[in-house]
């Protein structure tokens, strides 16, 4: 048995709670640190099974009986309480992203060096069973040479306008998943990218300085031409789907629904909108992720997602930037280390 601690009792942080309370097997959380701790979180926190509860995540980190955790904190916080638990010698899971300056990411990739400590980023989608049936089709050279790979992501609702100001921008906060994806489609990293960019859901995401609907064409080391779709509100729910061309074949999934009941009458045919959001979306990925984190800890594997993981995507997202201000195609080369 793995014993954790969580920091940060935000959303995440509570997803992650509820599927190790309730999913994730061979683990078991001892306590959850948030610096805004209240009685209400603490409430909730026993209600989970989780007694100790604590503003100070340093707690955690200097508790010998504690042998991971996960960080779930504001993105701000990611890299250097990660290179804390790194030398607390605790195996780390890290939110995405590690941070947006690859500085920093840099001294985590150096914390971990000659340590034994292991590491995994939450790119969580990675574990969705639409998308790895895709990628299993993929690897098994089932669609032959992979030629053309097209990711749609769409939210159902914009963030506020002080969010976008803070977050990074949507490429280092919303398609920094998307990056990952295509990375994981592909099989391989990215060579350049172009952006067309626009902001069409929100005038204030503009003011900003963020964007809100882009299309993303990415050349792969593989020779692949990855295509990316973004926008931040799709009136219609969750929109969550790939599809891998290739030279034998194609692989596709659409978005999951309530049901795959269809109605059809004389008013028309229609059936179940996607689920609402990631939260409905995304739960049993959150949990596997977060298994085969235990596990590797548990059997001294690699974990399936290693730093470098956390830092590709990131890079990508920095070279979506380059593109919208220079508009030009950006290759990942020139955002150096």
């Amino acid at each position: 048995m793995v014993t954790v601690g969580i920091i940060g009792a935000g959303r995440i942080g509570k997803v992650h709670t509820a599927s190790i309370c309730n999913i994730v097997k061979n683990a078991t959380i001892k306590t959850i640190a948030d610096p805004f701790m209240n009685e209400e979180t603490a409430n909730w926190a026993k209600s989970m099974g989780v007694s100790n509860t604590t503003k100070d995540y340093k707690e955690i980190l200097a508790d010998p009986e504690i042998d991971a955790v996960l960080i779930c904190s504001s993105t701000n916080t990611h890299s250097p309480i990660s290179v804390e638990a790194i030398k607390a010698g605790k195996h780390v899971f890290c939110e995405k992203p590690i941070d947006h300056d690859v500085d920093k990411i840099k001294e985590v990739i150096d914390a971990l060096k000659d340590s034994k400590v292991k590491y995994q980023v939450g790119f969580n989608r990675r574990f969705d069973h639409n998308f790895e049936a895709v990628r299993n089709a993929v690897a098994a050279g089932k669609i032959g040479d992979p030629h053309i790979i097209k990711v749609t992501s769409r939210d159902p609702e914009p963030p506020s306008a002080e969010y976008a100001a803070v977050s990074g921008g949507m490429f280092l906060d919303m398609t920094i998943h998307d990056f990952d994806m295509v990375r994981y489609l592909a099989g391989c990293d990215a060579e350049e990218i172009y952006v067309q960019s626009a902001v069409l859901v929100d005038p204030a995401i503009g003011e900003a300085g963020d964007v809100d609907t882009a299309v993303i064409t990415i050349k792969m080391e593989n020779g692949a031409i990855a295509v990316i779709d973004n926008s931040r509100k799709a009136a219609y729910g969750y929109d969550q789907r790939a599809e891998v061309f290739g030279s034998k074949g194609m692989v596709a999934t659409t978005n999951d629904t309530e049901s795959s009941a269809v109605l059809s009458t004389a008013d028309g045919v229609t059936g179940e909108k996607p689920l609402y959001f990631f939260l409905e979306r995304y739960m049993q990925s959150f949990a596997k992720e977060v298994n085969c984190f235990i596990q590797a800890i548990e059997n001294n594997t690699d974990t399936p997602l290693g730093v470098l993981d956390g830092l590709k995507p990131v890079l990508m997202g920095i070279a979506a930037k380059k593109s919208v201000e220079e508009h030009r195609p950006v290759k990942i080369s020139e955002i150096t280390m």
